[in-house]
Parts: C-alpha cells; structure tokens; sequence
C-alpha cells in the first residue's frame, strides 16, 4: 500500500498522538517507504536478542531498536537484515549503527540507522524487550503504528492507513 507521510501529516495533523522523528535516520535497505507496528527493544552494543527477536515471524511489524546511540559498533548487519527479511518483518529503525550497508541495500526491506560502522557488536546476550523506547523525540510504543518514507518517520497510536 502506497502512502506519503507528507500527506499523513497534512491529514492527521490535528491528532495529538501524530509524533514525527527528528531527522537523523539514514536510509539502508532496498524499500524506502514501509509500515507496520512496532516492537521495541533495548540494547547497547549488543546484537543478540535482536537476532532472537528477528527470528520470529514479524509480519505487519517494525522493530525499533533503541541501541542507546552508539557510534562505537553496528548492530545490524547482512545476516540480521536477511534473516528479518525471510520472517516478514516490514522494516527496522535502529538507534545506532549498521554495517554491510551496500549488501543491505540490494535487500527489499526498510531500514533506518544513524550511520553505518564497520565493528560489529558484542554477543553477551544483554538487553530487554519493553513496552516503549525513547528517542529522536518520539515515544515508540508496544503496538503503536510507524510509517517511514523517505521524508521521514511518523509515529501513531492509531492505525492511518
């Protein structure tokens, strides 16, 4: 389903719940514009639990990974981007980096990163799923609804498609 979050937020700019991202987010990934609800995670330089949750179907969700920020490592790379691809899930946000950005980028998911790093993360298996992550300004919810196109991400508590 094809859609502008230009024209959501000219439509549904008036409803309190509309939060949009602060541009800092590049793109990677083969798909510009996807949509879905959100799962969050938080995790700092440490990518196992988000291969635990991407191994599970992820159909008509988004995972939005609260990585603290950090520069230092990526937390996503080719695999992790593939193996999200292959249980259906519609797009990732990463509050962090990425790595392998070229293969990403021939795959036909959505994904938005703040940079991409060559060091991959650790493997000590901590983080936590939760019912909400905060940052670039939006409080990202447990089953909220996220649209992302290459002008930016939108954030709602109600489905708008």
């Amino acid at each position: 389903m094809s859609f502008s979050t230009a024209r959501l937020c000219d439509q549904f700019a008036d409803q309190t719940e509309l939060q949009i991202a602060q541009p800092m987010f590049q793109i990677f990934g083969g798909k510009t514009q996807f949509h879905g609800q959100i799962t969050p995670l938080k995790v700092f330089e440490d990518h196992v639990l988000i291969a635990e949750i991407l191994a599970k179907n992820g159909a008509g969700r988004v995972l939005v990974i609260d990585g603290g920020g950090s520069h230092r490592v990526a937390l996503l790379g080719q695999p992790l981007a593939a193996l999200a691809l292959a249980n259906h899930w519609c797009g990732l946000i990463v509050y962090g980096c990425i790595r392998d950005s070229e293969s990403i980028g021939q795959l036909p998911i959505g994904i938005r990163a703040l940079h991409a790093q060559p060091m991959p993360s650790h493997k000590k298996g901590l983080g936590e799923c939760v019912s909400t992550v905060n940052f670039a300004g939006i409080s990202f919810k447990n089953n909220y609804f996220l649209y992302a196109d290459t002008d930016g991400i939108v954030v709602s508590a109600t489905q708008l498609l």
